[in-house]
């Protein structure tokens, strides 16, 4: 996934800001085709922006105005004006498979709870998408599609099932916080999300990706 934007005209920006709710964790992430497509500036076309995705594109774009300043972006644009990269927002998806998950674990995050979150390699293999970047930033969406938080990604590390040791699985803030129930979470999740093809082993690649809450400030 990336935060590269690509140029706009102005009044592009509410339809740009169209979001869905792929997630960014494993027992958080959506399998591949679970849910419309993450939206992501880098490849957008305002164009194709569906219509029941209008008024979700206005607030996404609504909410990115009112919390960039957060990432650090509102004192140059006071200066100089605002860039490409200021106006267009970052990508914006949701935890999990379904919006009960999505609501538990953006609470985890706005509690301060979760700061890390981990998925199947072979997602992004299958989807042709680029892993996260440290310093890419992104909207969380609640289980209604609403944007409710912005996030930096602080850390990112390819390793293996079994070798997600117990402070990531503390950091993902789910359940009792232990390496037991992390592993007992994520097994289930994977085995029944996993595209064709693909099936669970203690060996498979997993993505774990730590970040920071900039907005809103705890």
């Amino acid at each position: 996934m990336t935060n590269d934007a690509n140029p706009q005209a102005a009044d592009d920006n509410e339809q740009t800001a169209a979001a869905g709710a792929e997630s960014r964790d494993s027992v958080e992430r959506e399998p591949a085709g679970a849910e419309p497509e993450e939206f992501d500036p880098a490849t957008f076309d305002p164009e194709s922006v569906p219509v029941e995705d209008a008024e979700l594109a206005a607030e996404v774009l609504d909410f990115w105005g009112a919390t960039r300043q957060h990432a650090g972006m509102a004192k140059a644009s006071i200066v100089v004006g605002h860039t490409v990269s200021e106006t267009v927002p970052p990508p914006a998806w949701s935890f999990g498979d379904e919006p009960e998950l999505a609501e538990t674990l953006l609470a985890a995050v706005l509690a301060g709870d979760k700061t890390a979150t981990s998925s199947a390699l072979w997602d992004y293999d299958d989807e042709g998408a680029p892993l996260p970047v440290v310093g890419e930033l992104s909207i969380l969406l609640d289980g209604e599609r609403h944007p409710r938080a912005l996030i930096r990604t602080t850390s990112v590390v390819t390793t293996t099932f079994d070798e997600v040791d117990d402070d990531f699985a503390a950091a993902e803030g789910e359940d009792d916080r232990t390496l037991e129930s992390w592993r007992a979470g994520h097994e289930a999740y994977f085995r029944r999300t996993l595209g064709e093809g693909r099936e669970f082993s203690a060996d498979m690649p997993i993505v774990c990706e730590r970040f920071e809450l900039l907005y809103p400030k705890r």
